[in-house]
């Protein structure tokens, strides 16, 4: 669920770059190895991220290994991800690109909305 703490991170990563690359998780990824179920399909959640100023090419991610192959298919210089994934990445630094760790926007949360509404 797109909130303005993900607006920011996209924000903050843009801002270490020239180009940036948002590797998005198929439904299907997100089944079945995030055990997570998408609200929006797939292409609605890449053309409501193509539509942020931050973001210049959206890609699929299909599964966790790819991003070795990413890096290397599109000469990624920096990998970034939220503060809530330090140091699962740090193994990308072998490939000759530089890893940050972005601290998330603390008062929000996918989680935090998702009990907000389950409160109501």
């Amino acid at each position: 669920m797109l909130h303005y703490g993900h607006i920011n991170l996209l924000r903050r990563a843009k801002a270490l770059g020239d180009y940036l690359i948002v590797a998005l998780s198929t439904d299907e990824f997100n089944w079945n190895e995030k055990q997570k179920k998408c609200y929006f399909p797939y292409e609605q959640r890449k053309a409501i991220l193509e539509a942020i100023r931050y973001v210049d090419l959206v890609i699929p991610e299909t599964n966790w290994a790819q991003k070795r192959t990413d890096i290397h298919d599109y000469d990624v210089d920096i990998f970034v991800m939220g503060d809530d994934w330090e140091g699962k990445f740090d193994f990308l630094k072998e490939e000759g690109c530089e890893v940050v760790y972005l601290p998330r926007t603390p008062e929000i949360s996918t989680t935090k909305i998702k009990n907000d509404l389950n409160n109501k």
